[in-house]
C-alpha cells in the first residue's frame, strides 16, 4: 500500500465528511471508522462502501456527473452553439488581454495565498499606508499579516523579476496545449498523456496528484500499446481494468476528499478563450477536462468560468454574463442556488466593499478554494471593475484563495475590458519571463505565450 495508516484514516474522515455536506447519508460512520483497527484492509474495505451511499430522503438537490444528465437538469432556455459571431482579430485581442490579465492577478495574490479574510487584508494595507490596493503588494505588508505565502520572496513589489511558478498559470498552459494537440474533441486519455508528460508531481495538490500518481503507477505495469490508447471521455475509471487496479481505483474516486474543491475551476480559462460567444461549448470543453477529477460543484464551477469567459467577451451588460453562464448548470444544484443569490444581491450592491461583506456574511463558511464564496466575489469584482487592473486588485482584497481567483478574475477583466486596460506597470515587472515549472515546456516569454493564447478561438469559429 502507497498510503500510511494515518493519512488513510484522514483521507477516509475527510471523505466521510464530504459525503454529507454532498447530501449522503453518514449517521455513525465516522464512530465506525474510529472503531476500525489499523489494518489496510480493512479500511480499505470500509471505504470502498463510501463509495455509494444512500442520499438523505430530505436532500432537494439534484447534482449529476455525466454531461447528459448535467444538460437534462441545466436551464432549457440556454442557448445552444454560438450566441454571436464574433470577429476573430477582435477575439484574439480579448483573448490575449485575458492571459495578460491572468498573470498579473496570479502573481497579485499570491503572496496573500494563505486563507486571509478580506478584512485581514484591509488593515494589513491600511498599517502600510496601500488602501486601497492599487499595485503588486510591498515586502512591508509582512509586518502586519499572521502568515504570508512561501512565494513571498519571489511575488512581493520588491521582488519581482518575473512570473513565479504557479499551478494556476500551469493549468492555463496545460489547457492550451491540449486545445493544440487535440482540438475540441479531446478525452481523458489524452489529458493525462500531458499531464504526465509536463507536469511534476510537486507542481500539484489534491485530486490532480492523486491521478498523477495513478497514472504513474499504471505506467510501470501498461503495454505501451495501451499506453499510447485513446480512451473515450465519461466518468473516471483506470485504463487498465484488472484486479490490481483495484487500489487506484481507491486512491482516485474514492479516497478523494477535494473533489468539489476549486482544483478543476483553475483549468478552466482556456477553455472559454477558445469559445468566443460560445458558451455552451465552453461548458461542454470544461466538463471534459473537470471531469477528469472532480464531481459535482467542482464541476460546476469549471464549467461556470468556461461559460462566463466565452460570454464577457461578446455582452456589455456585466450580470448577464454570469446569468447566462449560470443556465449551463443544474438548476437543482448548491451551485446554482448559492451563485444565483449571490446574483441577485450583488444587484443592489452600491460599491464592492459592501458587496464582499454581504457575500461574506452569507458563505463565509466556504473559505480557500471552496468555491461558492469566491464565485460570488467574482460577480462582485466584475460588477464594480473599472478596468483590468483595477479589478484584480478588488478580486485579491476580498480575500480567501487570491491567486487561484486574482488569475480567474483577471481571465473575465481582461475577456470583458479587452486590450489597452491592463496598465504597464502590472506587466513591466515581469521583463516578458515567465518560469511555469513545468516540464518539457520551455516558452518563457509572456508576450508569445499570449500570442499562442489568441490562436485558440480559431478552433471553435472556423469548425
Amino acid at each position: 500500500m502507497l498510503i500510511n495508516i494515518t493519512t488513510l484514516r484522514e483521507r477516509i474522515h475527510g471523505v466521510i465528511l464530504n459525503k454529507g455536506e454532498q447530501g449522503h447519508k453518514i449517521e455513525g460512520l465516522e464512530n465506525k471508522l474510529a472503531s476500525i483497527n489499523d489494518s489496510y484492509d480493512a479500511l480499505i474495505e470500509f471505504a470502498e462502501s463510501l463509495y455509494d451511499l444512500p442520499i438523505r430522503n430530505d436532500w432537494p438537490y439534484v447534482e449529476p456527473n455525466a454531461i447528459e444528465e448535467i444538460w437534462s437538469e441545466s436551464d432549457p432556455t440556454r442557448h445552444l452553439g454560438p450566441i454571436k459571431t464574433i470577429d476573430l482579430e477582435e477575439s484574439s485581442n480579448r483573448v490575449k488581454a485575458a492571459f495578460l490579465g491572468s498573470i498579473c492577478g496570479c502573481i497579485l495574490g499570491k503572496p496573500l495565498e494563505v486563507s486571509l479574510t478580506g478584512h485581514e487584508i484591509k488593515s494589513a494595507l491600511k498599517k502600510t499606508k496601500e488602501w486601497p490596493l492599487n499595485r503588486y503588494v510591498s515586502k512591508n505588508i509582512k509586518k502586519f499579516l499572521p502568515r504570508i505565502h512561501p512565494s513571498f520572496s519571489e511575488t512581493a513589489r520588491e521582488y519581482i523579476n518575473y512570473v513565479a511558478p504557479d499551478d494556476d498559470i500551469n493549468y492555463t498552459i496545460m489547457g492550451m496545449l491540449i486545445l493544440e494537440k487535440y482540438g475540441l474533441d479531446f478525452n481523458h486519455s489524452d489529458i493525462e498523456e500531458l499531464w504526465f508528460h509536463h507536469l511534476p508531481l510537486g507542481t500539484t495538490f489534491g485530486p490532480e496528484r492523486a491521478i498523477l500518481v495513478k497514472a504513474g503507477l499504471e505506467s510501470l505495469t501498461r503495454d505501451i500499446s495501451i499506453f499510447q490508447a485513446k480512451g473515450g471521455v465519461g466518468p473516471k475509471s483506470p485504463i487498465i481494468k484488472n484486479e490490481s487496479s483495484k487500489s487506484f481505483k481507491i486512491l482516485n474516486d474514492i479516497l478523494n476528499p477535494g473533489d468539489e474543491l476549486c482544483g478543476a475551476t483553475i483549468r478552466a480559462d482556456a477553455y472559454g478563450y477558445a469559445c468566443p460567444g460560445n458558451p455552451e461549448m465552453a461548458a461542454n470543453l470544461a466538463w471534459k477536462d473537470a471531469s477528469f477529477t472532480h464531481n459535482r460543484t467542482g464541476i460546476y464551477g469549471t464549467m461556470f468560468v468556461a461559460a462566463s469567459i466565452a460570454c464577457a467577451q461578446i455582452f456589455t451588460d456585466r450580470i448577464k454574463i454570469f446569468e447566462t453562464a449560470l443556465k449551463y448548470i443544474p438548476q437543482r444544484s448548491r451551485f446554482h442556488e448559492r451563485v444565483s443569490a449571490c446574483i441577485l444581491d450583488i444587484k443592489d450592491f452600491r460599491n464592492w466593499e459592501e458587496g464582499y461583506k454581504r457575500i461574506n456574511n452569507k458563505y463565509g463558511e466556504y473559505g480557500h478554494c471552496r468555491i461558492y464564496q469566491e464565485i460570488g466575489m467574482l460577480i462582485n469584482t466584475l460588477k464594480f471593475a473599472e478596468s483590468v487592473g483595477n479589478g484584480i486588485c478588488i478580486q485579491v482584497s476580498q480575500g480567501a484563495d487570491t491567486d487561484s481567483f486574482g488569475a480567474t478574475a483577471g481571465s473575465i477583466l481582461g475577456a470583458y475590458f479587452g486590450p489597452g486596460h491592463l496598465d504597464n506597470k502590472w506587466l513591466k515587472p515581469f521583463n516578458d519571463n515567465l518560469h511555469s515549472g513545468m516540464a518539457w515546456f520551455f516558452e518563457r516569454s509572456i508576450t508569445k505565450l499570449a500570442n499562442r493564447m489568441g490562436q485558440l478561438p480559431k478552433l471553435s469559429l472556423i469548425k
